[in-house]
């Protein structure tokens, strides 16, 4: 079957489906570069000419589209992504949502959208006999009484299971609308973070995971509302806590076969891991603005909040950016590799798809991995480190944003188009950020004049 025949038959299905239903309502989404989801709903009856043709719409108003004189923009319907929405589903008529892939009125897919970008990764993969590029995240988020201050509801902490973990009902009915959304969940817990939780999607294939990602950030926040609370997914809403991160397991399929497998190997880990693992440590300063994208970000990515910050690998050291978790025998297709300092306010388009580029570039060019380091990186000093090779993360937006506008990889990962707006939207949010004068500040040097 074609990809047209493909689409064309999930189109008849999806038609079928929200008559048979109901559907009321079909709300189109897609994400600017920042990773906001953007959405505007249409009739049923306008359905069948949306599968078809796409709805127009104006790109000028989306952060980083295009400018106001290249407005038009097309959002096509993927009807393999059609769901109802269960916090939707109560009311007489549904409402039913569907990604969407953004086109130039010429019917061209436009450069400037993330899920494009994602698309485009996936194809190199292809080419170079990759079938499946498989992701675990892994998001962390915050359950607070209000939007207004980060008030916690309890002081639990990991694996906690007492009075304290008022999140329990909560996440429950987050699994039960996830599942309704078609994203299978592992497992869910309290984290370390007082009133910080966790809920686990199984694996799932490049585009498919990005999809879930943004689906899951809103259901999330919508399941906590109706339970008057407000979910967050700002890196680090509390001082002195962990933050949030979004720890995401990869692998490489061929077919049905893990390329990351080798019984041979002392870590169980094929060539094709071992250098695309050295590809996402080589150019993990200059992707860290993807996968970090705001100054709060790193305010978690400082030593002693479990958030990685050094770049280097291990086996059971979850000091190190990425760890590889040990091989069960029996489990071969398991073996994958976990980097662990993105965090879950990045747009996964964009993050997924240059963490892809970073391992595939290793593997085109054969980089050599490093012997993993297995003490915890926490406790070398400095100079340790910097004789044992390790580097460390950007410290601020700032030098991660410079960090990224020299790279050349970022560049064709991302496209020129979103590359330059992107560069040019997180020097603008440094700079805003550096004018700024904060409490701590005023406490700390007032009284020194």
């Amino acid at each position: 079957m074609t990809v047209v025949d493909e689409r064309s038959k999930l189109a008849s299905e999806v038609l079928a489906r929200v008559e048979q239903e109901n559907v009321e309502f079909i709300r189109l989404w897609f994400t600017d570069i920042l990773g906001q989801l953007k959405s505007f709903a249409i009739g049923r009856e306008e359905l069948a000419g949306a599968l078809e043709d796409g709805m127009g719409f104006d790109g000028s108003s989306i952060t980083g589209f295009n400018r106001i004189e290249e407005s038009d923009m097309v959002a096509l319907p993927d009807p393999s992504t059609f769901a109802i929405l269960p916090w939707r589903s109560g009311e007489t008529h549904k409402v039913g949502r569907m990604f969407c892939d953004i086109l130039t009125p010429d019917r061209k897919p436009y450069e400037g959208d993330p899920r494009y970008v994602m698309r485009r990764a996936l194809e190199r993969a292809k080419q170079m006999g990759f079938d499946h590029y498989y992701l675990g995240p892994e998001l962390e988020f915050f359950l607070f009484k209000s939007d207004q201050a980060p008030e916690v509801l309890d002081r639990g902490g990991y694996f906690d299971l007492t009075t304290l973990d008022v999140g329990s009902d909560f996440r429950r009915d987050c699994v039960f609308t996830l599942r309704e959304l078609g994203i299978p969940v592992e497992y869910t817990h309290h984290e370390v973070g007082p009133s910080q939780h966790e809920i686990d999607m199984r694996f799932a294939d490049g585009l498919q995971m990005a999809d879930n990602t943004m689906t899951y950030r809103i259901a999330v926040k919508e399941v906590a509302q109706k339970h008057g609370f407000y979910a967050t997914f700002m890196p680090k809403p509390l001082y002195g806590e962990n933050g949030s991160g979004m720890h995401t397991h990869q692998s490489l399929f061929r077919g049905d076969e893990n390329a990351f497998f080798d019984p041979n190997d002392e870590y169980y880990l094929s060539d094709v891991a071992k250098a695309f693992i050295a590809g996402q440590l080589r150019h993990a300063r200059e992707l860290s603005a993807l996968f970090a994208p705001s100054v709060n970000s790193y305010k978690r990515l400082v030593p002693g909040y479990e958030a990685p910050v050094y770049v280097a690998w291990s086996r059971r050291n979850r000091s190190a950016l990425i760890r590889v978790p040990v091989y069960h025998p029996g489990k071969e297709k398991a073996t994958r590799a976990e980097i662990r300092c993105p965090d879950p306010s990045c747009n996964p388009y964009l993050t997924f798809a240059a963490l892809l580029h970073a391992g595939l570039e290793g593997i085109e060019k054969g980089y050599e991995l490093p012997a993993p380091i297995e003490r915890n990186l926490y406790d070398l000093t400095e100079r340790e480190r910097q004789q044992m090779g390790v580097d460390h993360l950007p410290e601020s937006l700032g030098e991660a944003v410079e960090e990224m506008a020299r790279s050349e990889l970022v560049e064709r990962a991302l496209g020129s188009h979103i590359f330059s707006r992107y560069v040019d939207l997180k020097r603008e949010e440094w700079l805003e950020y550096r004018v700024q004068v904060t409490p701590w500040e005023i406490q700390r040097y007032l009284p020194v004049t």
